[in-house]
């Protein structure tokens, strides 16, 4: 994919991509103050990405051929629109290479794909403490969507929750 940032590229993540994107998700991790979440491990990310049951998606973005930045992905669906979308699970840009445009081209080839696709929208969450990157999205025309607040199951309230019915 092609950007207007001398020696920036941006592609698709390959299977052999996986350790460099494990590399950068912990990077994110530790920006969000989230290093104790991440469990995630080599053979984890090549399954939701490139096994049998793919997942998501992910574009690298290389700079000088050096892996700067990523961005995963996956289809979601609006049934208020009737179409599919895209959601952004994760954006991110080496602390090094922000405000240089990267993290703008990244998020954009997502929008072209999504375009690409006929995506009734593309979506993401953010952090509430992340004044950055919340200023980023808004400069680019994106809208908060206050009245929405996400809810999680994880660990053992999603594992009684998929046990309810049964139980019942």
């Amino acid at each position: 994919m092609q950007t207007k940032i001398p020696d920036f590229e941006i592609r698709f993540a390959q299977p052999s991509d996986v350790p460099i994107l494990l590399e950068l998700i912990e990077e994110l991790a530790e920006y969000e103050k989230l290093t104790h979440e991440v469990v995630a491990t080599e053979e984890i990310l090549h399954a939701s990405l490139f096994g049998d049951k793919k997942v998501a998606e992910a574009i690298l973005g290389y700079y000088q051929g050096k892996p700067v930045s990523f961005a995963v992905f996956f289809a979601n669906m609006s049934t208020f629109l009737g179409r599919s979308g895209i959601y952004l699970e994760d954006l991110y840009v080496k602390p090094e290479m922000r405000g240089q445009g990267i993290g703008k081209a990244m998020l954009s080839s997502v929008a072209k794909l999504a375009a690409e696709r006929n995506c009734g929208r593309l979506e993401w969450s953010v952090l509430d403490w992340n004044q950055p990157a919340i200023a980023f999205y808004q400069k680019l025309g994106a809208v908060p969507m206050s009245e929405w607040t996400v809810f999680r199951l994880t660990g053992q309230a999603l594992t009684d929750l998929s046990q309810e019915f049964e139980r019942s």
